[in-house]
């Protein structure tokens, strides 16, 4: 399922509305020279694809696989203390790829253009408690759509969380930073939740109907999760008198997933210099104006190539949010020509490394836990 971009107008037809403070010098006619640019930019990574980056992606699903097979074997002898270690480690380490930079990024298209029935949006199911589709509605269709829109991007708290200052207080957003902590081990299933819409039933806007059918697949795909990691990984263990141990170790490493998973996502638009954007301020949004709302509402990590490996490359969150579709090996390329893109153009442009991006969005929850 590739993203398609909603853009409201064609370029040249921007209506009159108050775009954000950070873009606010830029005139319409700099607006639409800037989207042509990003638009050449992206043409430029599309007509370069080829071997070299299907042999990236195949490489690094071979390394996950491997990686989770040796972890599961380990983990048959997971009563000794070094297997144990060793196997919670592997497979800690082939959830994370897996979910960041092949299951995330396959699910966004960025490989549909090697026509592999096996890497391909439409058929790939990851190893999140989520079913793929389920996200792809929320993720994909919804949020890189609406990024940062207060009320279009649910997003934006997740739900759960108040993450701006336009969402209404409660009383119940006291419990902020608690709720923050308590999701981050059981990520998956937060998300899993969220991704039914719940809300969404209860006002109206989603039928019975589709509820139920988003029930039955998430169901259906609790059932594979757990079979595979808290029923045979840890009988087969038994065997050798490793069953608890196994059973603790997958748990473990599910968990340890989560809580990586939760700290990159969180530092994709709630560190300090990502904006929110209203309603009022999309209204007869064009090309120019929708890359600008990717940009300032998104946030990078800087870091090692190790580092952008193990957050799927959403360690450029910008150039994803600008750019979903493009395989993430090309990120890292394309982020040196955006940065100097939005120099030129005098629009902020996020980064900083993992800590100091990690402590800014758990500031802003424990900020607004507060009226």
């Amino acid at each position: 399922m590739t993203i398609v971009t909603p853009f409201l107008l064609d370029s040249g037809q921007h209506a009159e509305t108050a775009r954000p403070s950070a873009a606010a010098h830029l005139s319409d006619a700099q607006i639409e020279e800037l989207g042509r640019e990003l638009d050449a930019l992206r043409e430029s990574v599309i007509a370069t694809r080829g071997a070299k980056d299907a042999a990236y992606i195949r490489r690094v699903i071979a390394t996950q696989r491997s990686l989770e097979l040796a972890g599961r074997a380990t983990l048959l002898l997971a009563k000794h203390k070094p297997a144990w270690v060793a196997g919670t480690g592997m497979l800690t380490i082939a959830k994370i790829l897996e979910n960041m930079e092949i299951g995330h990024n396959v699910l966004h298209g960025q490989w549909d253009w090697m026509r592999d029935p096996d890497i391909h949006s439409t058929t790939w199911e990851w190893d999140f408690v989520t079913p793929s589709r389920a996200w792809q509605h929320t993720h994909n269709d919804l949020h890189h759509t609406w990024t940062n829109v207060v009320g279009k991007d649910r997003d934006v708290g997740y739900t759960i969380l108040r993450m701006d200052e336009d969402q209404e207080w409660t009383p119940r957003n006291l419990g902020n930073p608690i709720y923050n902590a308590l999701l981050a081990p059981v990520f998956e299933w937060g998300i899993a939740i969220y991704d039914l819409e719940l809300d969404e039933y209860r006002e109206g806007r989603k039928s019975k109907a589709e509820l139920v059918q988003g029930l039955k697949a998430f169901g259906a795909k609790f059932l594979k999760q757990a079979a595979k990691d808290y029923v045979a990984t840890p009988a087969a263990a038994m065997l050798a008198g490793s069953g608890k141990q196994a059973l603790a170790a997958t748990l473990t490493a599910n968990a340890a997933r989560n809580v990586w998973a939760h700290a990159v996502i969180f530092c994709g638009h709630f560190p300090a210099g990502a904006d929110t954007f209203t309603e009022e301020q999309i209204e007869g949004e064009t090309r120019g104006d929708w890359y600008v709302r990717q940009m300032i509402g998104s946030a990078n990590i800087s870091g090692s190539k190790l580092m952008h490996l193990m957050t799927g490359n959403l360690s450029f969150q910008i150039e994803h949010h600008l750019f979903p579709d493009l395989p993430s090996n090309r990120y890292a390329e394309v982020a040196v020509k955006v940065r100097e893109i939005c120099a030129r153009y005098e629009l902020p442009y996020t980064t900083g490394p993992l800590p100091k991006q990690v402590a800014s969005a758990w500031a802003k929850v424990f900020r607004l836990a507060l009226p």
